[in-house]
Formats: structure tokens, C-alpha cells, sequence
């Protein structure tokens, strides 16, 4: 029988670079993880506990500008999530409750003008 990963991980891409960097616990994703692009930027930052999406996550476009923020309890998105256009300025706004939209959500266009709402 296999054991299960445990410890800290690393990928990488072709050219040697990091993709990845983690930690495995009895087999599953556990604590901070770091996802990068080709380019060598993060593309992506946060926790998992026993497998599973926890806590705050930050992504980003391959310009290094923020793309997505969120939290995250027991695999499920929660509470305010921002979305970004490749601008920097806001694409949407609104809350989760147990891993589905609710309540109004705003969306902006291109240069941060609120252009819509809907209500979940």
C-alpha cells in the first residue's frame, strides 16, 4: 500500500522556474499554498486545510494586477468576493453564503463605473 504525501511539495515548469510550492498532510493539501505563472509571478495564494479551500485567496492576471479575492470555509465561498478587470478596477462585487451568490452584486465597467446591479 502507498503512503500518503506528506511534507512539503514543489513543481516546476519546463524551464525550471516554480509552479508550485505546498505542503501535503496525510496526503492532502495542507496550509499556505502558492501557485505562479510562467512569467514568475504568484498567480494564486492561500490555505487549505485537510484538502480543502480555507480562509482568504488572492489570484492575479500575468500583469500582476489582482484579478479575484475571496474567502473560503470547508471548500465554499463566503462572505465579500471582488472580482478585478485587467485595468485594476473593479468587475464585480457581492457576497456568498455557503457557496452561492446573494444579495445585490454590483458590476462595474472597464474604468470602475458601476454600470449594473443584480440581486441574487
Amino acid at each position: 500500500m502507498k503512503k500518503p504525501k506528506t511534507g512539503p511539495y514543489r513543481e516546476s515548469f519546463r524551464n525550471g522556474s516554480i509552479s508550485i510550492v505546498g505542503r501535503y498532510a496525510a496526503g492532502k493539501k495542507d496550509g499556505l499554498w502558492k501557485y505562479y505563472l510562467l512569467n514568475g509571478r504568484l498567480k494564486a495564494i492561500g490555505r487549505y486545510s485537510q484538502g480543502k479551500f480555507t480562509g482568504l485567496w488572492k489570484w492575479w492576471r500575468e500583469n500582476g494586477k489582482l484579478w479575484q479575492v475571496g474567502r473560503f470555509v470547508d471548500n465554499r465561498q463566503v462572505g465579500l468576493w471582488k472580482r478585478y478587470h485587467a485595468t485594476g478596477k473593479p468587475y464585480d462585487v457581492g457576497r456568498y453564503v455557503d457557496g452561492k451568490r446573494t444579495g445585490v452584486w454590483k458590476i462595474y465597467d472597464p474604468k470602475g463605473k458601476l454600470t449594473r446591479t443584480k440581486t441574487f
